[in-house]
């Protein structure tokens, strides 16, 4: 788990004042940590072409200009809004009495493509020459490189009109949270952290902390290996409301079984035929541990035993899909005593807003800002653990946003948010916290789609049940 910032410029000004490191210093070293990566993820490079914008980002890109004179043979500098910050025009000065960097006028192909044009200190709509000129950056062959961040992604991690897309972004410092938002996910390519000269801990040391960036080695799976005197109960009951569509309910329940739950009831107001290891009842059974209700849920239940059954329950809960805009439902939010997960798509996501806060959103305007929703609604509800679907998993808890970065196209498919929810409650029903069943559920999940063998287009919920068994 990695610590994530709204911004670095905070931190580079404290290099300043408290360190003696200058802007020198720690451009010198930011050029270093792109030409590192380049020396030994690139070594066939033999020409680079890097596009410098006229701020300290651009002056980033002509320092590098100038470390690659003992590896790229080729280095052409281009500059098409000129030099114009002190630093910028600094190490041009510096470069320009060199004569192994081309300055040109124009852009050209080469192995490597690196954007220096803006990176974080774009704090305004690109213009139209701007617009026009990352097009024909992107159309280029070479393999591209961003620096610090790709132009055209703002401080959200939204894209007004076009940005950079890059192969890898090295980025400087410390990570950023724009560049974890769903709608740059395929721009921002590889995403690399470099140093600036000084211990990463001592460079974030007493900052505020964004989020966290969840890897692949947080996830714990649950255990029976230190325990023997058990039976089903030990690992809880879990129970998942199987409604109109029955299928996603018998998904969840499968996942859940799968996952660790010591006993899965699915509730069905008719007659449904689960796999045999599965329960059937008419009526929550009275040792719940745990519950799951909205896949697939229609109308199938009415008020009266939403109410008796699962708002007056006391047992955790994961709230999903139509359960996320059924009122009945809805009122357990206020439950603060209990453990609540929620787990909506945008969509879900924003009628959940209207019917909390009364206010008509849009998807785009979730997606343009996704921790900024994530996060109010979690000042809101500090009770609550939300899991915002999406390329980039958001789920935030008492003020913490954790991101889970390793979304996949496979999960493009109908029932991979209903094994999510099986995942979530078999964690709930064996006693994990709100947060820790969202943060493994989601590892899981992931991880099983990462171990699917088969086509990407092919892979289907209940391939995700039987790979989730086979983790670890």
């Amino acid at each position: 788990m990695r610590k994530v910032f709204k911004e670095c410029s905070t931190m580079d000004r404290r290099c300043y004042e408290a360190y003696g490191l200058t802007e020198d210093i720690l451009m010198e070293h930011a050029a270093k940590g792109i030409k590192k990566y380049i020396e030994k993820h690139l070594p066939e490079a033999r020409s680079i072409l890097i596009v410098a914008g006229p701020g300290n980002n651009g002056a980033d890109g002509i320092t590098l200009a100038r470390q690659l004179q003992y590896n790229i043979r080729d280095v052409k500098l281009y500059l098409p809004f000129g030099a114009q910050s002190v630093m910028a025009q600094k190490q041009l000065s510096r470069t320009e009495k060199l004569d192994y960097i081309e300055i040109v006028d124009a852009l050209g192909e080469a192995d490597i493509v690196l954007d220096a044009l803006f990176g974080a200190g774009l704090n305004r709509p690109l213009d139209p020459s701007a617009q026009t000129l990352i097009e024909a950056m992107n159309d280029l062959n070479g393999t591209k490189i961003a620096c610090d961040i790709p132009t055209g992604i703002d401080v959200r991690g939204a894209v007004e009109s076009v940005a950079f897309g890059a192969d890898v972004t090295i980025t400087m410092g410390a990570r950023k949270e724009s560049l974890y938002a769903d709608g740059v996910k395929d721009l921002v390519g590889e995403i690399v952290r470099v140093d600036l000269g000084i211990r990463y801990s001592q460079y974030t040391r007493d900052m505020p902390v964004a989020s966290y960036l969840l890897d692949r080695e947080d996830l714990e799976l649950p255990t029976r290996e230190f325990a023997h005197d058990t039976h089903k109960g030990t690992f809880g009951h879990a129970v998942v409301l199987c409604g109109e569509k029955s299928g996603a309910g018998i998904i969840s329940g499968m996942a859940a079984t799968r996952f660790g739950a010591g006993l899965v009831t699915l509730v069905a107001p008719e007659s449904i035929t689960p796999p045999p290891y599965l329960m059937v009842a008419t009526d929550v059974p009275v040792k719940t541990t745990a519950m799951a209700v909205g896949m697939g849920m229609g109308s199938h239940f009415d008020a009266t035993f939403l109410r008796r059954h699962v708002v007056e329950n006391v047992a955790s809960i994961v709230i999903d899909a139509d359960g996320l805009r059924d009122p009945v439902l809805l009122s357990i939010l206020e439950q603060k005593e209990r453990t609540i997960v929620l787990t909506p798509h945008p969509l879900e996501f924003v009628r959940l807003w209207r019917y909390v806060f009364g206010e008509e959103i849009t998807v785009d305007a979730v997606q343009n800002d996704r921790f900024g929703y994530a996060r109010r609604f979690a000042e809101a509800y500090p009770h609550i653990t939300l899991l915002l679907k999406g390329a980039n998993m958001l789920i935030a808890n008492e003020g913490a946003i954790y991101i889970n970065p390793y979304g996949t196209s496979r999960l493009s498919k109908g029932g991979s948010g209903d094994v999510l929810s099986g995942l979530i409650v078999a964690l709930l029903a064996q006693g994990y916290s709100g947060v820790d069943a969202a943060i493994q559920g989601s590892l899981a999940l992931v991880a099983a789609a990462e171990n699917y063998a088969g086509a990407d287009y092919a892979m289907v919920a209940t391939d995700l049940v039987e790979l989730a068994g086979r983790l670890g």
